[in-house]
C-alpha cells in the first residue's frame, strides 16, 4: 500500500512521499521511457501524475503526441511492440478526435487525428507535462489534478492547494493560459455536480484496419463528426 504523510495548512497541504511512493513513480516512468524513445522523432510527452510525480497504483501511463501524425508512422516506430487494443475516441461532437494504441491495459499512446485547437493543445499541459529529456533527467513539473488541486513538486513530495478562486495564480505556476484553467474548472465542477456523461464515440479497430480509413468511414455517416474532421 502507498502511504503518504500530510501536513495541513489553511488552503494548502504538504504531502511527504515514502519509499514505496518513490518506487512506484520510478517503475511507471521506467515503463514509459522505452516507448517514448521509440517515438522520439514525434516529441512525445507524458502528462498528469506521471509528470507531477504524485502517482498512485491506478495511475495510467499515457504517452501523448500533440500534433497529428499518420498512424502508420507511429505504429512502425513502435517496432515489435504489439498493441492489445486500438481505438478511435471522441468525448463529445465538439471535442478532439483521438487515436489510442494500448500496449498494455495501463500503457497507451494517444495522438490527435485532426488538428487540435489552441485550447486542446494546452489540455495535456493543464495536468502537468514533460518530454523525453525531462523524463530521462527525472524532472517533475507542476500541474492540476482532477480534484482541481494545484500539485507543486518538492524534494520530498509535493504541496497541493485549491485552484478554485486562484485560477490566474495556478495558470502562471503551470505555465499555461488562464482560459484552459477556467474551462477545466467549469467542466470538472459540473462533472462533480451532475456526474460523468458517456463518450460520444468509441470505436475499436481490427488489426487489419487503419485509423484513417475507419475515421473516413465514420465521418461519411456522421455530420457531427464530419464537421470536426478534416479529411
Amino acid at each position: 500500500m502507498v502511504r503518504e504523510k500530510t501536513v495541513a495548512r489553511p488552503g494548502r497541504r504538504k504531502v511527504h512521499y515514502d519509499e514505496s511512493r518513490w518506487g512506484l513513480l520510478r517503475g511507471k516512468r521506467s515503463a514509459a521511457l522505452p516507448v517514448m524513445r521509440d517515438l522520439a522523432a514525434f516529441d512525445p510527452i507524458v502528462h498528469g501524475s506521471l509528470a507531477r510525480g504524485d502517482v498512485g497504483p491506478q495511475s495510467d501511463i499515457d504517452i501523448v503526441l500533440t500534433t497529428p501524425i499518420p498512424s502508420y508512422r507511429i505504429e512502425l516506430s513502435l517496432g515489435e511492440a504489439r498493441p492489445i487494443r486500438r481505438e478511435i475516441v471522441q468525448a463529445t461532437p465538439w471535442h478532439l478526435v483521438k487515436g489510442h494504441i494500448y500496449l498494455d491495459e495501463d500503457l497507451s499512446v494517444t495522438f490527435p487525428m485532426v488538428k487540435p485547437s489552441e485550447l486542446e493543445e494546452q489540455f495535456y499541459y493543464f495536468g502537468g507535462a514533460i518530454g523525453l529529456g525531462e523524463m530521462e533527467g527525472e524532472v517533475r513539473r507542476p500541474g492540476i489534478d482532477k480534484r482541481l488541486m494545484l500539485i507543486e513538486p518538492t524534494s520530498d513530495g509535493h504541496v497541493e492547494s485549491s485552484v478554485v478562486g486562484r485560477e490566474a495564480i495556478a495558470a502562471k505556476r503551470v505555465g499555461i493560459g488562464i482560459e484552459i484553467v477556467e474551462e477545466r474548472v467549469e467542466v470538472l465542477s459540473k462533472r462533480d455536480a451532475v456526474g460523468r456523461t458517456g463518450v460520444y464515440l468509441k470505436r475499436a479497430l481490427s488489426p487489419q484496419e487503419s485509423f484513417e480509413e475507419v475515421l473516413r468511414r465514420l465521418a461519411a455517416g456522421d455530420p457531427n463528426l464530419k464537421r470536426r474532421t478534416v479529411l
